[in-house]
């Protein structure tokens, strides 16, 4: 396995059009990376670079200390596994795995050892007779995989491979996928999705893409709690965090901020960069809002509620604020729509913003 590096990378289309710009990232081995971002940010044509599909523009890719921005895809040891299955409908599950291998003219011998292992690790042993079209949607990705893994690749590319799944084999393959890297702990695997969920489950880092660029690197609990600036606050988490504007009316130990509806929020967190009157947002996760008695981050009546049984989500009605501001409380809370609620939160998890960077974390 492999450690990878990008250093500057650029993708322009026609000398005019850029796409990604100043990419700077290094992938030790051993890494599961997860690209996420919105649509057209960029993270597909990312993973096509660095599998060779896609040319650099500008910078350098370097696998193993080696650079390989001309060194064509068949020779940077590099396995992909896309949307689509693309399997050979008219060849058994055996065949489909051991084509790569077959027109590497690799001994039979060998052949057979490596399907064997692929076989085990994905639990395909009792369907390798079989075609395609006599396999499930999760089974046909798990011999998709399977593919990549007989040719003990470099580095592992994985292009949205559950977005053809229905939900419920998009969680049981989700499962399936942190198995196999479990049992191949020294595996480096890149992985694309629009789907925070695989990106917070799956990931031993994310890469969040946004505006032609790098928003944040860190680990899923990273982003989540220690958000790097107000795009990734909002995209990281869903409901998306509540922003709340407000001036700072207190520095010190303690940032006090007056929010303009009247509210009062306090961060524990002490910073520098707190000047008094500066405005800012406040942000507060859903999740982290609580009924209170005492003096609120927020207060407002209750527009409307979704009740999920395990929680149950409030829309408050806003003046000028969009979107609403939501918050979302365990359990079961009926009859709340048109009520007056107060809102708390814990000071050590309320974000502060100013110019859309995080006044805590550089």
């Amino acid at each position: 396995m492999a450690d990878l590096k990008l250093t500057n990378v650029e993708k322009t289309y026609g000398g005019t059009v850029n796409v990604l710009n100043n990419i700077n990232l290094d992938v030790k081995r051993g890494e599961l990376i997860v690209f996420v971002g919105p649509s057209g940010c960029g993270k597909s044509t990312l993973l096509r670079m660095i599998a060779g599909l896609e040319s650099i523009t500008g910078g350098t890719l370097e696998i193993d200390g080696e650079e390989v921005n001309n060194v064509p895809p068949a020779q940077r040891g590099i396995a992909m596994v896309f949307q689509s299955y693309a399997l050979y409908p008219h060849m058994t599950v055996r065949e489909n795995m051991s084509f790569a291998l077959k027109l590497a003219k690799k001994p039979q011998a060998e052949i057979d050892a490596a399907i064997d292992k692929a076989a085990k690790i994905l639990q395909l042993d009792p369907y390798l007779d079989r075609l395609p079209k006599a396999l499930s949607g999760g089974q046909r990705q798990r011999v998709a995989i399977g593919r990549s893994i007989v040719r003990d690749p470099k580095v592992y590319l994985f292009d949205e491979p559950l977005s053809n799944l229905d939900a419920g084999l998009r969680v049981a393959t989700r499962i399936e996928i942190a198995q196999l890297k479990e049992s191949m702990p020294d595996s480096t695997m890149i992985y694309v999705t629009h789907d925070q969920v695989e990106a917070m489950t799956l990931a031993s880092r994310i890469v969040v893409l946004a505006n032609k660029g790098i928003a944040q690197v860190g680990t899923p609990l990273e982003l989540y709690e220690r958000p790097e600036n107000e795009f990734v606050a909002q995209f990281i988490g869903s409901p998306s965090m509540n922003l709340l504007p407000g001036k700072i009316t207190g520095t010190g130990a303690q940032t006090t901020v007056t929010l303009n509806d009247g509210g009062i929020a306090v961060s524990a967190v002490p910073t520098q960069d707190a000047d008094m009157g500066l405005e800012v947002n406040v942000g507060v996760r859903p999740e982290d809002f609580v009924p209170t008695d005492g003096t609120p981050i927020f207060s407002g009546k209750v527009n409307f509620s979704e009740a999920l049984g395990e929680v149950t989500l409030l829309y408050f009605e806003t003046s000028g604020l969009t979107p609403a501001v939501i918050a979302k409380l365990p359990g079961i809370h009926a009859n709340t729509r048109g009520q007056q609620m107060s809102l708390s939160a814990d000071p050590a998890k309320v974000q502060i913003f100013a110019g859309g960077k995080s006044l805590y974390y550089r």
